[in-house]
């Protein structure tokens, strides 16, 4: 068993994390036994529906809500005329990560979709069907749909609060002396979160306590929004959120919805339960939005990109600024000269867009590597070839050095397995049977941001311990991670190890998004247990009767439930006998988790795909039958658990790929396909043989404990990668995503 901790010195993981354990809270949801918020029912629960817009444009002129109040199971119909007032206007952004938002301030119509009323009844039923009695009547305008439809601007942010712009270099003059400029225009759709869960809220009032239960990524943020939009004392509010059903960003930001909820729950003096339906998801809570990127390379005569430029059209919202950050995609995979990334919005009649699984990055690498891969073969390079001539020592936005980057081994490792080296050059030159076979790669890039985090560690009198931090699992195995390193923050086998999560009234455990959540968490966790074994250790060396006594020099080392001296490990000492003698039932310590100051080197994860596509030539029906994929992230806490997640992202790749598009009806402005049958995403049938290996990479920098983030690393690279393929056995190289049978007849 390895060492945990030298009490003396450098802080380091020990016999829990690296091993690829099952998921703690595997048994309780495959039993059904996980509570999720729609699942509660407490005793006098009301059922509450939105109504909502069937036009995108307008206003809203009549309500029958006579004829909804009138049905034997409704309770009550909110609407602008008679809605509970709000301490902020929900017009209004709190904090860097709030939305303006609907919650009835007018009789605006935004977009459709938009809750327009809300019908509160004693059953599901009853409430539905008096959302339907209210037969709203509009003033409707034309609406504003898609990148051609909508009216243009130039946003002042972009994403959460990032510049739109960066400029290194000359790129004027990098590219006067380039010998090749190649340009490529690709775009993406919208896409919309399509989470097993749709987004519910349970909210109970008591006094002026309120208790909510709810699906949510950030805890802390989504306890300070409803305290200031409720106007309540922030301790006089619980939130529950144990379990999600997928994230993706959508659960990190608080809708409308949920504060009518709340303020119907206060009226009524009843708790109340909202469950979104399936279309109900298409608008108020988020999406990736449509985008057109144009990418300009120019290129020097041994084939080094001397300059590169990322221009993208986003689509937002008519009444807020979220613009996704696609361009940034390109600043930091290849080496380059001169570089320069811009963003442009257009305003149109549609919900928000906001944090999307990889936002940006997958946008924005999609796009890229399809770029990449125009020059490569234009030159005469094989795609890998070119890829790794211009590969990045050093981060091309900011001069850093990277803090680890083994990029070069994951392109190594993959391309191996895949047996890339067989690839002609030339596209349309294989084929399986009847089908065209075509070959593509992909690079994968994930930034490393860190959060601020906090938690406790509380040991027992009997060696067992309790850590507690407000983290969110949504599927990719937070219970089972973050306890993993938490029991080795303390020096103790997971079993002895209890792991307490998913409510606002324990210490804040960040944002689990941006594929940080495990770093950031996992720091404050670790930390917490080495700051409780460190007044273990202090309370032993100063105690005669104590075996480690007189360590002080030397230090001890934590594992297995014991402290051993360093300079002789036969002398040790049981946690549960320190604190019998010391008279001590428990012994807690607090830790935090966050990166200190501005980072001084570039923090990614890197990896690189390779995808292999049949193409049918008559239909252009597209199946992809093989991935293969190589990651380095860093320390891997949990090896299953990774893979899994790669493997997920991989597999959202596929979808984005070949399938995933939101459409609308551009004379309405309303969702063709709002629904899981008109919507496509992958099934086990689109999946072929894939798999995702790792790469070990020791890194001293990203944070204390070398952890970086798999959770959307994998659907960067993917769709280029299959881009790629689909050009090699076609010769037609893609200009939008999905990649349509009828683009490659």
């Amino acid at each position: 068993m390895a060492d945990v901790m030298n009490i003396q010195g450098h802080v380091r993981l020990g016999s829990n994390a690296g091993q690829s354990m099952t998921r703690r809270d595997g048994v309780l949801k495959v039993t059904g036994r996980a509570t999720y918020a729609a699942d509660n029912r407490p005793e006098g629960v009301l059922h509450a529906v939105t109504a909502t817009a069937g036009i995108a444009r307008g206003r809203v002129t009549h309500l029958d809500t006579a004829a909804a109040e009138a049905h034997p199971g409704v309770v009550k119909v909110y609407t602008p005329a008679n809605r509970p007032d709000l301490a902020v206007s929900p017009d209004e952004k709190i904090h860097g990560f709030a939305w303006r938002t609907e919650a009835l301030q007018d009789d605006t119509v935004r977009y459709a979709g938009q809750p327009i009323a809300l019908v509160v009844a004693e059953t599901l039923e009853a409430a539905t069907e008096g959302s339907h009695l209210l037969a709203p009547r509009y003033d409707a305008d034309t609406p504003r749909i898609g990148l051609d439809g909508g009216v243009p601007f130039q946003p002042e942010t972009i994403s959460i609060g990032r510049p739109p712009s960066l400029e290194v270099g000359d790129i004027d003059a990098a590219r006067t002396g380039a010998a090749r400029h190649f340009e490529t225009v690709i775009e993406t759709p919208a896409q919309y979160h399509n989470a097993l869960e749709p987004h519910a809220i349970t909210a109970q009032w008591t006094g002026d306590r309120l208790e909510i239960d709810t699906p949510n990524q950030a805890i802390g943020l989504a306890k300070q929004s409803f305290a200031a939009y409720l106007g309540v004392n922030p301790a006089h509010i619980l939130i529950r959120s144990p379990f999600l059903g997928g994230g993706f960003g959508s659960k990190a930001i608080l809708f409308g919805a949920q504060l009518l909820v709340a303020l119907a729950a206060k009226d009524l003096d009843r708790p109340i339960k909202l469950a979104l339906r399936r279309d109900q998801m298409y608008g108020p809570v988020g999406h990736r939005p449509a985008t057109r990127q144009t990418l300009k390379l120019d290129v020097d005569t041994r084939g080094h990109i001397a300059a590169l430029e990322h221009h993208t059209i986003a689509v937002a919202s008519s009444f807020d600024d979220f613009i996704e950050n696609a361009s940034n995609a390109s600043h930091s995979v290849y080496a380059t000269t001169a570089l320069r990334t811009t963003h442009a919005g257009i305003r149109a009649d549609t919900g928000t867009p906001g944090p999307m699984r990889a936002p940006g990055e997958a946008t924005g690498s999609a796009a890229l590597e399809v770029a990449i891969d125009d020059a490569a073969y234009a030159l005469g390079f094989d795609p890998l070839e070119f890829r790794l001539r211009n590969y990045a020592e050093t981060d091309p936005a900011t001069g850093m050095q990277f803090s680890s980057k083994a990029l070069r081994e994951c392109y190594a490792q993959a391309a191996e397995a895949f047996g890339w080296q067989d690839r002609p050059l030339e596209p349309g030159s294989m084929k399986q049977g009847r089908l065209l076979k075509g070959w593509g790669m992909g690079t994968a890039q994930f930034p490393c941001p860190m959060f601020q985090a906090a938690a406790h560690a509380t040991l027992r009198a009997d060696g067992s311990a309790v850590v507690e931090t407000s983290a969110a699992d949504m599927g990719q195995g937070a219970w089972t991670s973050l306890a993993q390193i938490a029991a080795d923050g303390l020096g103790i086998d997971i079993d002895r190890l209890e792991f307490r999560s998913g409510q606002s009234n324990l210490p804040d455990a960040g944002v689990a998004g941006g594929s940080g959540h495990t770093a950031t968490a996992g720091t404050a966790l670790f930390n917490a247990g080495a700051d409780t074994i460190r007044q273990l250790a202090e309370l032993a060396l100063n105690d005669p009767a104590s075996p480690l006594f007189g360590a002080d020099n030397a230090g001890v080392t934590a594992r297995g439930g014991r402290l051993y001296r360093n300079d002789d490990d036969t002398r040790s000492e049981a946690y549960e006998d320190i604190l019998a003698r010391a008279g001590l039932d428990l012994l807690r310590g607090e830790g935090k988790g966050a990166r200190e100051g501005e980072p001084e080197r570039a923090m990614f994860s890197h990896g690189g795909v390779f995808a292999e596509v049949l193409v049918d030539p008559d239909l252009g029906q597209v199946r992809v039958s093989r991935l293969i994929g190589a990651f380095a992230a860093g320390r891997i806490v949990n090896p299953h658990l990774a893979r899994s997640q790669l493997l997920g992202g991989m597999i959202w790749g596929i979808g984005f790929a070949l399938q995933e598009e939101a459409i609308h009806d551009v004379r309405t402005g309303r969702f063709t396909n709002a629904d899981l049958a008109g919507y496509h995403i992958p099934v086990n049938a689109d999946v072929p043989m894939i798999e995702a290996l790792t790469v070990h990479e020791d890194d001293p920098f990203v944070n204390s404990l070398g952890i970086k983030g798999v959770g959307e690393l994998g659907v960067t690279g993917t769709v280029g990668a299959i881009a790629n393929a689909v050009w090699h056995a076609t010769g037609i190289r893609p200009k939008r995503f999905p990649i349509h049978p009828e683009s490659l007849i």
